[in-house]
């Protein structure tokens, strides 16, 4: 017999988008935030000063509606509307838009992660509610892409140190679609729709975000109707999902890229050497012998079992004005590599690997991350091919933190990273300045390279000044093959996106750009708010009892001799970093 209290437990029940994540979030806290996943959570909570639209990435509004520049271009006038609102009720204004600039100026914690974007202000005044006045230095091409949280005043007021602070309070003040509602490290992170949400609300009622070790587990997951959306898959995961009931594939053109890093000389902005690479690196001959004897379309071919673009600057394909096509593509060719290397001073030893000046062995570490077949896989294949070449390499998967612990100390001679890139290319770009390398040796930059070349920061100078699109794209593309030529770290491929999720729960989901674009890791956060459930869509499945199974986090009450019990499903346990 049914219980009499079903109808009501139903009609409570929270319509949830179960997404898995795979990559550990550093912080919750915006002006620390540097991995994806964290990012990602950011821009669901707090709004930009203006937005990338989900069709075609051009600016739109964000927390301002308006703007514009004066005719010498150092001047930037932005308008706040009335009406829009913090979770919490408060009016969003110009003053938190002020005070979240300013406290980036004057506090380098607050810096930690975007804090290229604010260099170059002069000022940052608000004249009243509705309106900021930005003055740079010089002009600045990123105006309408200042990839910076916009946080609230009267909370952020009270914080004492940045550095130390979590921003795990729950609930959280947002001014994006979601409101953070509690959060477990590597377990979930929970989030409820924002009611106050000046775009209006999402379609749904929660977002959850749950931890996996593995994509092959996520995978699993999914397929079991335990998740709604996944991405980040690799090919044979992807094509395991083909023809599958209720999965609805996406194959995407991707923003983000897969990197070798070699550890050309890890140091502090004042150049004090950190870490233990080996010091063979530092030669750019021997870097850029390594790029000849790694076959980047194999690897696509092999490991991304063809689904990405072969690799040459940070920027890919789908932002065209910015993506370099070298003056003259690196072949591979190990026996140039062979004999570049014999040139250079590196002879082969008795036992085949080549040895320095210093009498020193090239035998490499290759740090990779042990939750991602692609570092395994890759790795592997790195480790055959320079051995052609007489370079001995020691293939060492680790947990995602340690990876990250030992890329911030230097203390790796190759190792694997990747980054997604904005359709400005200023950030990108900025993290392999001088000027992003860390303070000392026990604090954190944002650079994964360490990379710091005059010529690279001059370009850089006059890209973020140059305001004339084809004269920017010029410098932008100089610049990376001025990034290609040294060989800081090669650019293996610029990955699809391959993502998937339950057509049987959700309808829809806003990509970016529209078409050919992504779900999940967007500039901006409309793949979740945009989200359509089936019942939603009108096109909704119920069982006997009308129960939605679309969506909906079902959580079922059983009576078992007199008492209530609880039925939980739970995926795998959490997941690290990317």
């Amino acid at each position: 017999m049914a219980s009499p209290l079903a109808p009501a437990a139903q009609a409570q029940q929270p319509v949830t988008l179960r997404v898995a994540i795979i990559q550990q979030v550093d912080s919750l806290n915006p002006f620390l935030a540097t991995y994806q996943a964290s990012t990602e959570v950011g821009r669901l909570m707090y709004d930009y000063l203006t937005a990338y639209d989900a069709k075609d990435q051009r600016p739109v509004e964000g927390v301002a509606k308006s703007w514009e520049k004066s005719a010498d271009n150092l001047t930037w006038t932005f308008t706040v509307p009335d009406g829009k609102k913090w979770s919490d009720g408060q009016p969003i204004t110009a003053k938190d838009v002020g005070f979240t600039y300013n406290l980036m100026m004057t506090d380098k914690d607050a810096a930690t992660a975007n804090g290229s974007f604010v260099a170059n202000f002069e000022s940052v005044t608000v004249p009243d509610d509705r309106t900021v006045v930005i003055k740079t230095k010089v002009p600045q091409a990123s105006m309408l892409a200042l990839d910076v949280p916009i946080v609230p005043e009267h909370v952020w007021k009270g914080v004492g140190k940045i550095a130390d602070y979590k921003n795990d309070v729950t609930p959280s003040v947002s001014s994006g679609p979601f409101v953070l509602s509690e959060y477990r490290a590597n377990e979930f992170i929970k989030f409820k729709a924002n009611k106050e949400y000046w775009r209006g609300a999402p379609k749904y009622d929660e977002l959850h975000f749950i931890y996996y070790k593995t994509v092959d587990a996520a995978v699993q997951a999914l397929d079991k109707g335990e998740l709604d959306l996944v991405n980040r898959m690799g090919p044979a995961q992807f094509d395991s999902l083909k023809g599958k009931s209720g999965i609805t594939l996406n194959k995407a053109q991707g923003r983000r890229f897969n990197e070798l890093v070699l550890n050309s000389g890890a140091a502090t902005k004042t150049g004090e050497p950190i870490g233990d690479g080996h010091p063979a690196l530092k030669d750019v001959k021997v870097r850029q012998a390594i790029a000849k004897a790694i076959d980047q379309d194999a690897i696509i071919a092999r490991v991304n079992g063809g689904y990405a673009e072969r690799g040459t600057g940070p920027i890919p394909p789908v932002f065209p004005d910015y993506h370099l096509t070298p003056e003259k593509v690196r072949p591979f060719d190990p026996a140039a590599a062979n004999t570049e290397l014999d040139q250079a001073g590196y002879p082969k030893g008795s036992d085949g690997i080549r040895v320095g000046a210093d009498g020193k062995p090239l035998k490499l570490r290759l740090v990779g991350h042990t939750s991602r077949a692609y570092d395994e896989q890759a790795g592997e294949y790195i480790k055959s091919s320079l051995a052609d070449i007489g370079i001995a390499v020691d293939v060492q998967l680790v947990a995602d933190t340690l990876l990250d612990e030992q890329g911030v100390a230097g203390k790796f001679d190759l190792i694997f990273s990747g980054w997604g890139t904005n359709p400005d290319p200023d950030f990108i770009l900025s993290l392999h300045t001088c000027d992003s390398r860390p303070e000392s040796p026990t604090t954190s930059g944002t650079t994964d390279t360490f990379f710091c070349d005059k010529t690279y920061d001059e370009l850089y100078a006059k890209q973020g000044a140059e305001l004339d699109p084809a004269k920017r794209s010029a410098l932008v593309k100089q610049m990376q093959q001025r990034f290609y030529d040294e060989v800081p770290a090669i650019i293996l491929g610029h990955d699809n996106s391959l993502e998937a999720y339950r057509n049987d729960t959700f309808a829809s989901f806003t990509i970016q750009p529209d078409p050919g674009g992504v779900i999940m890791a967007q500039n901006g956060m409309w793949g979740y708010y945009g989200a359509v459930p089936v019942a939603a869509a009108g096109a909704a499945s119920s069982g006997p009892s009308g129960l939605l199974i679309a969506g909906i986090v079902v959580v079922v009450l059983l009576v078992v001799g007199g008492v209530l019990l609880l039925a939980r499903r739970r995926g795998a346990t959490a997941g690290d970093r990317e």
